[in-house]
């Protein structure tokens, strides 16, 4: 990455099942004590708002540590160990929060974005043709997260259950790992994994998650640093700076198509590619009763499913203190 924290050296920590890439922040607890604000960035190119503010020529204005996750339950799982202050994941991981006993962050605000960038991928040569062909296969996916959440509900649309498939939980390197030696029949990913796999090996999409997400990805702070004052302005202040990303990206499509296909490691064509089949440009929304409801729909499918332990109400997760900053023109 052509990135201030290049050439930084970065360590995986493991434990309790939780792994993630820390640039010094890994384990730091207390949330608004620590003298920046801790930030996440989950996988690369463009859900990296570091690579974003730098090709757009932002920069924060206050101390800001970055640390790096594979997926959004991480995210959360860091959250409630406080070990960070600002982040985003998508509406699935806190659901699972909601469930258990400790959420120690709110939702501030919604990243509204593609969900064509989702998908579930089949090997070079597979014979799977539709859905239905899922159906007693082995089926790659990342627990706790929208992958999971976008496979329910394709079984669904053709009639299948959970239970109809071989469901096998892995995190985003490990099913690259498994997917590329031939251990799954497909897999139910997103982000910059799909393009690296279509471009080196062979992969074929067989569908979208258009018509199965809302493509609402929450952003998230932690509750002490909202008590912050300091922090809170700070928060403020990042969201202002990525909603004026946002609009960069929109507008130098091109230019941004290149530094991501960089930042990923493939041909500029398959970002563009990408690109060219969004289903919506990233753009910052507010809190609302519509985004409400939709994670309520969410929880709801996940529990008739039998994956949560209890029903619950997601609407106590929510803050809109921030929806005056986030509603600003860029």
């Amino acid at each position: 990455m052509s990135l201030p924290e290049k050439g930084l050296a970065r360590r995986a920590v493991l434990a309790g099942g939780a792994a993630f890439v820390g640039l010094g922040l890994a384990g730091c607890a207390g949330g608004a004590k620590s003298g920046s604000l801790r930030v996440s960035i989950t996988g690369k190119g463009e859900g990296d708002t570091r690579l974003l503010f730098e090709a757009a020529g932002l920069k924060p204005d206050f101390p800001v540590t970055y640390s790096e996750f594979q997926s959004g339950h991480l995210v959360v799982e860091a959250f409630n160990a406080g070990s960070l202050d600002f982040g985003g994941t998508s509406e699935i991981p806190p659901v699972f929060a909601a469930a258990s006993t400790i959420q120690s962050f709110r939702q501030i605000g919604i990243r509204f974005g593609d969900v064509n960038n989702q998908v579930v991928l089949l090997p070079k040569g597979s014979p799977i043709q539709d859905l239905a062909g899922l159906k007693g296969k082995r089926v790659g996916y990342v627990r706790a997260t929208t992958a999971q959440y976008f496979l329910i509900q394709m079984l669904a649309s053709v009639g299948l259950k959970w239970s109809d498939i071989e469901p096998v939980a892995m995190t985003v390197s490990d099913g690259a790992a498994a997917f590329s030696r031939g251990s799954l029949d497909a897999w139910a990913i997103y982000g910059f994994p799909i393009q690296r796999a279509l471009a080196t090996e062979g992969a074929r999409i067989l569908k979208t998650a258009q018509g199965f997400l809302s493509g609402n990805y929450i952003v998230c702070a932690h509750r002490d640093a909202l008590a912050d004052r300091e922090k809170s302005e700070w928060i403020k202040g990042y969201l202002r700076l990525t909603r004026q990303g946002y609009a960069w990206a929109r507008a130098n499509e091109g230019r941004w198509a290149e530094i991501v296909a960089a930042d990923i490691g493939v041909p500029v064509a398959y970002v563009r590619d990408q690109f060219q089949r969004k289903s919506a440009w990233t753009e910052q929304r507010p809190v609302t009763e519509a985004a409400i409801k939709s994670q309520q729909t969410v929880a709801d499918v996940f529990f008739d499913a039998g994956l949560l332990p209890r029903r619950v109400d997601v609407r106590p997760l929510w803050d809109d203190r921030f929806n005056p900053e986030i509603t600003k023109e860029a």
